[in-house]
């Protein structure tokens, strides 16, 4: 556990978070722990996950109704599946305070932000948020107050996004210990293609690839290797059925490259096969050293 600060920003005297998941709680957990003189509340749908986060006390408030959450809100985030986000902005427009920042967690970004312009009234303030942050765990009680000790987070503006809204939620997500890169949502979503969503998609089609009684012999580097693919099913197929170009582009460049190994290997051209093992190994090896550089790895 790192040393943390305790940060206040005069202008956010009550956040609330739309689902209690891993995220949704890890916010609320850190809020708590980073954020002095700060309201808060948190709503889900689901009963049986309110009465879980009323027995953690991972907010200062857990509310039942979904207006009554926000109608004293500064900032709202979104930590639910990136397919309830324009019901959800419909749901709470009306009920958002003027000047209020709504913001989410989810791993695409032109689609809420097209749901956003549509849905949500011009007296309140959308900008988009992606802290790269998370594991295949998923609920309430895998919550951590140090989910976001040095991670990225990605927030996503277009022209109309509102400059003042944007500084706040730079300097909320640096209280939570993220480092806060900004880019444009078509941006966001053709590079999280390749480095989120694809490797799902790979650590997936690698584990059904095999069959059950050939995966208990599995080692490290097989399980490894898959890890992801124990990611919860529902909010992937969320995340790659807004984001189906990049994605879709994306796998034909993976398939390019098993091609290439494919042809490589059936002619036993051995110099060949080096030769592409190789150029990943080296690009991957200069990934991580640009991560330790950064210190986002230790």
């Amino acid at each position: 556990m790192y040393f943390h600060k305790v940060f206040i920003l005069k202008e956010l005297r009550q956040i609330t978070v739309i689902g209690l998941g891993l995220l949704g709680g890890s916010i609320t957990l850190t809020v708590l722990r980073s954020l002095s003189g700060v309201k808060i509340v948190g709503h889900t749908h689901r009963p049986a996950t309110r009465r879980k986060a009323r027995q953690l006390g991972v907010a200062t408030e857990i509310v039942d109704d979904i207006i009554q959450s926000v109608s004293e809100a500064d900032l709202v985030i979104l930590a639910t599946p990136i397919s309830t986000f324009e019901k959800i902005f419909s749901q709470i427009g009306d009920a958002l305070p003027r000047g209020c920042i709504i913001t989410d967690v989810g791993s695409t970004k032109v689609l809420p932000h097209r749901w956003a312009a549509r849905k949500l009234p011009k007296t309140v303030h959308y900008v988009g948020s992606h802290p790269i942050a998370g594991s295949e765990q998923r609920g309430v009680e895998f919550a951590r107050d140090d989910l976001f000790d040095r991670a990225t987070c990605i927030l996503t503006t277009t022209k109309k996004t509102n400059r003042r809204a944007v500084q706040t939620l730079k300097r909320f997500w640096s209280a939570l210990g993220c480092s806060v890169k900004l880019m444009t949502p078509a941006e966001h979503d053709r590079i999280f293609a390749n480095i989120s969503h694809l490797p799902h998609i790979a650590a997936a089609a690698l584990i059904n690839s095999s069959k059950s009684e050939e995966l208990k012999f599995a080692g490290k580097g097989f399980i490894d290797t898959s890890r992801i693919a124990s990611g919860p099913a529902n909010i992937w197929a969320d995340v790659l059925s807004t984001n189906t170009a990049n994605t879709t582009r994306g796998i034909d460049k993976i398939i390019a490259e098993l091609l290439k190994l494919k042809k490589a290997i059936r002619s036993q051209n051995k110099k060949e096969i080096e030769n592409l093992l190789e150029a990943a190994r080296n690009k991957r090896a200069a990934m991580i050293n640009y991560k330790i550089k950064k210190k986002e790895l230790i």
